[in-house]
């Protein structure tokens, strides 16, 4: 696929609708290559000019689409012709993805959430699409990349033999786990997925999707969780202007 990153605020990102991202998928399985397929938004660019292994994250990704309204209107306005459908969060995709790998027969691994989350949330992909494999486990680990914990998640990630390994830790943790363990995860596609199946399982509520096409989920998930969210809503955006001056 030939799908040139685009440049702007310091960061690459590429122009993929949710059609081009499931076809990217397939041909990491197809092809048996590994492809880490990594996202940005607003919050991922904060981090991503704050802390250095984000970046370093970020230079191992093969693919980065685009999760986040804001990106596609600041890409827009240098010049690149982004649409509304080049903007994909999981609460969108993982319904076409896991009915693709349903179809398809490709085994899935969701590693993150609270302990039984992503059991529920599995539970609730399998009875939408008969015969999918999916297998889980809870992120709430000791990540250090030596310890026991970690070492047997590894195991039972590769036991498992997945086509597609999705990591929901939230940002930037789930981003760092991937880098350290990369070369020992044997799967093709690996997705980082933020709070994915905790919104299939329903423990936080899912924005109303016109408000994703319309630029206006934040504003869904600061009410919903305002302690949580209110600095990455407020407060980072400014950053992002100050960006945005500087490099115009």
């Amino acid at each position: 696929m030939n799908n040139s990153p685009l440049k702007f605020l310091g960061v690459q990102v590429n122009a993929l609708n949710i059609l081009q991202l499931n076809s990217l998928v397939a041909e990491s399985i197809t092809q048996q290559k590994k492809y880490l397929i990594a996202n940005h938004n607003l919050n991922s660019l904060h981090i991503f000019h704050h802390d250095s292994k984000m970046r370093e994250f970020y230079k191992k990704a093969d693919y980065t689409h685009i999760d986040g309204m804001p990106l596609v209107l600041i890409g827009k306005l240098r010049g690149y012709s982004l649409k509304r459908e080049h903007r994909v969060t999981y609460a969108d995709w993982v319904w076409p993805l896991m009915e693709e790998a349903a179809t398809k027969g490709w085994k899935v691994f969701y590693l993150g959430s609270k302990p039984g989350v992503a059991d529920k949330g599995a539970e609730i992909l399998r009875q939408k699409f008969p015969g999918l494999k999916i297998a889980c486990a809870h992120g709430y680990i000791d990540v250090d990349k030596d310890s026991q914990e970690n070492q047997d998640t590894i195991a039972a990630i590769n036991a498992f033999q997945p086509h597609i390994l999705m990591v929901g830790m939230s940002m930037p943790r789930q981003e760092h786990w991937i880098l350290d363990n990369l070369e020992q995860l044997h799967t093709n596609a690996i997705l980082p997925s933020g709070a994915c199946m905790d919104y299939v399982a329903g423990v936080v509520p899912t924005p109303p999707r016109w408000m994703g096409r319309m630029g206006l989920e934040w504003s869904y998930r600061l009410i919903s969780e305002p302690k949580r969210l209110w600095k990455r809503y407020l407060v980072q955006p400014w950053f992002i202007c100050k960006l945005l001056i500087q490099e115009y």
